[in-house]
């Protein structure tokens, strides 16, 4: 792989790209067309007021604002937004179903070649059924309906069906075993789960109706079951089914409720610890993803948005947000790289997909496999996001789809979206994030507390989002909440990534604050460091760590994973030293190279470098990490300091 120069430009908007996007006709309608991007940033959050309301303007959002109380009141933590008025996610993701009934709503499609699609009125149609059915249930207003559910149609009915209700939804995967979702469900005492008796994954048959029963039976709050044939069928046993749920037809109605009533909880990744139960409310996440869907990505009416993602990741509520917009929602199920790499892309030259969204890994990979994707005359947008896209994956964007806008988003799991992003007023560039979304206070913040540009710093919010958390579950005086982004001062959110701020607004993420590699004085993001580890060919994957602790240098160690027929060598090593000495610093070549089988990732691909830096500092293996959040647990003891086997050194 050539390397690329950080911050070549790859592209720029056309007159068309720019007078047709819909941030243009924002702009216009609010009477600011003469003003450039950044201007508008600016305004946007440092009149937080004003802009947020404009967005419930703009998108004439279903519900009911008081307009005789503040937009936003208090401060962070504990700010709240359009206190008295009320509004409901379904209603808002469903407002089509009326409207434009004939106009399709999901298309689903399966590793297995499956297929199946649903208009916005047989959506709302189903949504009705199973909101009938929780209903006889006894499901109401403030009650937690849970998912153990892949990417499937009956996942996102089901949850649009609790939200019009004004019930509280959460998912997990089915590849989490069964303490991973135990430890997330049992805290938030849900009293239906919906489950299916298994899955398929790249070609394999997974029998989950084992692990439901498990589940279930940990959750003793639970009043009903609810089994979706998947795989087999449900067991004979089961009292409930999809079928029995949705047999009555019930009316499409919409439970009125509070801004900040909660929607649905998300959990951090859980890798130590007890997973954080993140709570966001309907106003929040409705206005957010307005906001991002169409003025970031320019996702509307007529578009057929994707993004790859499972219904344990923050990305399937982002992908059901789709519907807000009125645009078609592509749902998959299976392997991203099953049969082939380029599954996904051949999925979308067959749906006419418009914006294809996928993990920053899934972009690397299908650049390393040498693809040219063929067939995509409808892609005008690519979106990446869970890890920095290195630039060589820019480039390769448009090496292979010249004229697409590239999107790489940076955000998480606790606001449901994304800090940093896209827009289409303004070029692309490798390896750079265009720039600050609209009503984020995005800084990044120096070792004494100030804002610095130009510099790596800490990315903070200086000021509330409506999409923050609505609180912990279970977090009565807020205490666990104030200490996950609050703990050294509570007038600033500290989101734990590194950050450059560009004198022109873009930005450049370098990984997790806490797994940062501090040489010599000098700090560096391992996303920099990945970025020439992994353009060598013999290398499929790698992991880096700096054993350094409370000032002192440690080591600095480096675990590869050989290419397919690939052998690390002594040539090969003394070459990649070579190389991380020319392009980073002398400070950065590893002390230590090990070969290992594969590295740990949490089960959404992130890689799991803080647990692997515990153990090598001394935690046991098994309490570094939750195996069952993890995609390959059984890889974390070749990272313990007795079972290494050294390369190089």
């Amino acid at each position: 792989m050539k390397a690329v120069d950080e911050g070549a430009l790859l592209w720029e908007p056309s007159p068309d790209v720019v007078r047709d996007a819909r941030i243009t006709r924002y702009m216009a309608w609010l009477g600011r067309s003469g003003e450039s991007y950044q201007e508008l940033w600016r305004w946007s959050v440092e009149r937080p007021e004003e802009f947020w309301r404009s967005v419930w303007d703009f998108f004439e959002v279903v519900g009911v604002r008081d307009d005789s109380r503040p937009v936003l009141s208090g401060e962070m933590p504990f700010a709240r937004w359009f206190e008295g008025s009320t509004v409901n996610y379904a209603a808002n993701a469903l407002r089509r179903a009326a409207t434009d009934p004939d106009r399709t709503a999901l298309i689903f499609r399966a590793e297995d070649g499956s297929r199946r699609t649903l208009s916005y009125g047989e959506l709302g149609r189903e949504v009705a059924r199973a909101r009938e059915g929780l209903r006889r249930l006894g499901v109401g207003r403030g009650d937690r309906v849970v998912a153990y559910l892949p990417n499937i149609p009956e996942a996102l009915i089901a949850a649009l069906a609790a939200a019009s209700l004004g019930a509280i939804w959460s998912s997990c995967s089915p590849d989490f075993g069964a303490p991973s979702v135990i430890d997330r469900f049992t805290q938030i005492e849900p009293k239906v789960l919906f489950a299916v008796d298994g899955y398929r994954y790249n070609g394999k048959e997974f029998d989950r109706a084992e692990v439901v029963a498990d589940i279930a039976g940990k959750l003793p709050s639970l009043a009903a079951t609810v089994w979706i044939p998947n795989l087999r069928g449900v067991p004979e046993t089961a009292a409930h089914t999809w079928e029995t749920l949705r047999a009555e037809a019930g009316e499409l109605e919409f439970e009125d409720v509070p801004f900040d009533h909660p929607l649905w909880i998300l959990y951090s990744s859980g890798t130590t610890g007890l997973p954080k139960p993140i709570v966001h409310g309907h106003g929040g996440v409705v206005l957010e993803h307005l906001k991002a869907l169409s003025f970031h990505q320019d996702v509307g009416e007529g578009d057929v948005f994707f993004w790859y993602t499972t219904t344990g990741w923050m990305m399937w509520n982002y992908l059901a947000s789709a519907l807000l917009v009125g645009a078609t929602a592509v749902l998959y199920d299976g392997a991203a790289t099953y049969p082939e790499t380029d599954a996904l892309w051949r999925v979308a030259a067959e749906e006419g997909i418009t914006y294809f969204g996928a993990g920053a890994p899934y972009i690397v990979a299908s650049m390393k496999a040498g693809l040219r994707p063929g067939g995509l005359r409808a892609l005008r947008g690519v979106g990446s996001t869970g890890s920095p896209l290195p630039p060589e994956g820019f480039r390769w964007v448009y090496d292979v789809l010249p004229e697409v806008q590239l999107g790489s988003f940076s955000g998480g799991t606790d606001v449901c979206t994304g800090f940093v992003g896209p827009v289409p007023l303004l070029p692309i560039r490798a390896g750079v994030i265009t720039c600050r979304c609209l009503g984020a206070p995005v800084e990044s913040y120096g070792p004494a507390g100030e804002p610095v540009v130009d510099e790596v710093g800490e990315l903070v919010l200086t000021a509330p989002m409506p999409s923050m958390p609505v609180m912990f579950w279970n977090d009565p005086d807020g205490e666990r909440y104030r200490s996950s982004y609050f703990e050294d001062d509570l007038r600033v959110w500290r989101h734990g990534d590194w950050i450059k701020i560009l004198p022109d607004g873009g930005c450049v993420i370098y990984g997790r604050s806490d797994s940062t590699l501090n040489r010599g004085g000098v700090r560096m993001g391992t996303s920099e460091f990945y970025r020439v580890v992994e353009r060598f060919e013999e290398i499929a994957d790698s992991l880096v760590i700096d054993t350094g602790q409370l000032g002192r240098e440690g080591r600095l160690l480096l675990y590869v994973v050989p290419a397919e027929g690939a052998t690390i060598d002594d040539e090969l090593t003394a070459r990649l030293k070579r190389t991380l000495r020319t392009e980073l610093s002398p400070r950065h070549v590893p002390d230590e190279i090990y070969v290992v089988p594969g590295v740990p990732r949490t089960l959404s691909g992130k890689k799991l470098e803080v647990p692997v830096r515990k153990i090598l500092l001394g935690t046991p293996v098994e309490q570094a990490a939750n195996p069952d959040a993890m995609a390959n647990p059984e890889v974390l003891r070749y990272f313990s300091p007795e079972s290494q086997q050294t390369r190089s050194s």
